[in-house]
């Protein structure tokens, strides 16, 4: 996302808080939120829709709302944030993240006291002050007090879906051993895929909660108890990662594996089904007017009685898929099963553990019907590469290891050619023809000027034989943002020059993110997962990349690797021929 889009969509979150916070009118507040998480699911720039007269068409956002980006574009800022956040201190809003302070408490505890920050809130709830309060008494104290921990504890604990998910599987394989339970399962920002998970929620059904509710508090994993109640229970982790349990009937499995997997945003626009329905949408099931229940132990059937085919979770954003699925043109989203080759690994030729038939054996085992072996060449400086005498030894190595292996796999002769300051590859283009596959990837400079990264990429982009751009924004999660690029620039020179962008499937890339990968889809831009194994364990993570690609409404003809390689091949003549013209 562009840094126009994200400041924006925080302006108006902000906005959201601060008129909550002096108790405004609650339409007012969810439109404002309801706008913000339609700006943080675009990738096409705002400048284009505005100048095409779309923005009114998004959802969430309409006359009013077209009108204050318009505002922003022109100024780069908003009269009405302005004038909220002089009247409610930024500060204050922080406070809302705080379990148990919502915002009546955070204004009372502002007008009262003065308290804007965690620290403040901290101080005053321990030396006894928020009891003096109107309508605070010592255990609402308690639970404020509580909350900070939690929330200092929560965010300590915050990590990537490939850590969370194996926990998660983890859990939801010894519950699915617990007597009464009959099925468990992630749900949450977990079950939709996204890329970093605080809290761990997990779901199970059961007619009766205790043995489930025993088994989750004597995990190994449970280093502390942090809540237990009837159909519910907390633990925390020894890494400070909070995992919640909640227990539900079996009847009632479909409407609560809904409510619970959310976003929020998706969960309100199915209840705005129900309701012109006459009906009301709850984790329970649905309700009408006379208080009769419809319970369903299944997604399926309450998404049908919505008049909507089933929705994959990764799409549940609000970022469309009702509309789509009012029409039926949801995607047919990628499944780790259409994918038949991998474009990047690593062996001991650079900074890899294995041998190169090692890593093609290991490919071969995870599924796949090819692998392009593509070592760092030299240039990187940073880790061990590959000089360009080296290209015979590797072209001799390739060939004596698909004879060992015989048919129904083959190895292809790669690199992975680090892109200069200047835009130029570390080999020069006679090498570069030799090889099977090209991957041009950015590893250092990545904080250089906007303009200067983007004319980095689009020169990159004219070499003839550069197939794949790797991992094109460069973030690490957690530890580096995304370079500041012009993406969209990117997106129409490599869909121009038939170049494919990765969507990097090691857990602390996934990039392309989910938001870009929709952005390409919608462009035309070809695409391709790999996996970027450093050993033989590293193919089981390309899950995490299909994860990532079907958030972005990625089908399979939108992955170069879900081709045969004789079809890879095809693609390459197409493109040399176009690039010719």
């Amino acid at each position: 996302m562009s840094d126009q889009r994200a400041e924006l969509a925080t302006m108006f979150e902000q906005m959201a808080a601060m008129l909550d916070i002096q108790g405004a009118d609650y339409h007012r507040v969810l439109a404002y939120r309801r706008a913000a998480e339609t700006l943080r699911g675009l990738a096409e720039p705002l400048e284009s829709l505005a100048q095409a007269d779309h923005l009114e068409l998004l959802p969430g956002i309409g006359v009013v709302f077209a009108e204050k980006i318009r505002e922003y574009l022109r100024t780069q800022t908003l009269s009405a944030y302005q004038t909220l956040s002089a009247q409610v201190p930024l500060g204050l809003l922080d406070l809302l993240q705080v379990p148990g302070v919502g915002p009546r408490k955070a204004a009372l505890f502002w007008q009262a006291l003065g308290i804007t920050t965690f620290d403040e809130l901290e101080f005053a709830a321990q030396s006894g002050q928020l009891q003096q309060l109107k309508g605070v008494g010592a255990r609402t104290e308690r639970n404020v007090l509580e909350g900070l921990r939690a929330l200092q504890r929560q965010r300590r604990g915050r990590v990537p879906l490939a850590v969370a998910w194996p926990l998660a599987q983890e859990v939801v394989t010894a519950l699915q051993s617990a007597p009464g339970v009959q099925q468990a399962a992630p749900v949450g920002s977990l079950r939709r895929m996204r890329e970093m998970v605080g809290a761990l929620d997990i779901l199970a059904a059961a007619d009766d909660s205790e043995p489930a509710l025993a088994c989750f508090c004597a995990l190994p994993v449970a280093v502390e108890v942090l809540q237990r109640s009837t159909g519910r229970a907390s633990i925390r982790t020894a890494e400070g990662l909070q995992i919640d349990l909640f227990v539900y009937p079996a009847a009632r499995w479909g409407s609560a594996l809904l409510q619970f997997t959310g976003s929020r945003a998706h969960n309100v626009r199915l209840r705005a089904l129900a309701q012109a329905r006459g009906l009301t949408l709850s984790e329970y099931g649905l309700c009408d007017s006379a208080g009769g229940e419809q319970l369903y132990a299944d997604e399926e059937s309450l998404y049908a009685t919505l008049g909507l085919p089933w929705i994959p979770p990764e799409l549940r954003e609000d970022r469309g898929e009702i509309e789509a699925a009012l029409v039926g043109q949801l995607p047919r989203l990628l499944q780790m099963a259409d994918l038949r080759g991998d474009f990047q690994c690593h062996t001991t030729r650079s900074d890899g553990d294995h041998v190169l038939e090692e890593m093609a054996r290991a490919a071969r085992a995870a599924g796949l019907s090819y692998l392009v072996v593509s070592d760092h060449t030299a240039g990187l400086g940073i880790v061990p590469g590959m000089q360009p005498e080296a290209l015979e030894s590797l072209l001799a190595e390739v060939a004596a290891v698909n004879a060992r292996l015989g048919d129904g796999f083959r190895v292809l002769a790669g690199a992975e050619v680090e892109i200069g300051p200047d835009g130029a590859l570390d080999w020069p283009d006679p090498l570069l023809a030799r090889l099977d596959f090209v991957i041009g990837s950015m590893h250092t400079g990545l904080n250089q000027p906007r303009a200067q990264l983007t004319t980095r990429l689009l020169t990159a982009l004219q070499n003839p034989y550069l197939d794949l751009i790797g991992h094109p924004t460069g973030r690490l999660l957690g530890r580096r943002d995304p370079a500041d690029i012009d993406m969209e620039a990117v997106f129409r020179a490599a869909r121009a020059r038939g170049v494919a962008l990765e969507v990097s499937a090691w857990p602390l890339r996934l990039d392309l993110d989910d938001v870009y990968v929709r952005r390409a889809v919608e462009l035309g831009v070809q695409l391709a997962i790999s996996s970027d194994a450093h050993d033989v364990d590293g193919f089981a993570v390309l899950p995490f990349g299909v994860a990532v690609a079907r958030r972005g409404w990625a089908e399979p003809h939108h992955l170069l690797n879900t081709h045969s390689w004789d079809e890879v091949r095809a693609w390459q003549r197409q493109r040399k021929t176009v690039r010719d013209l």
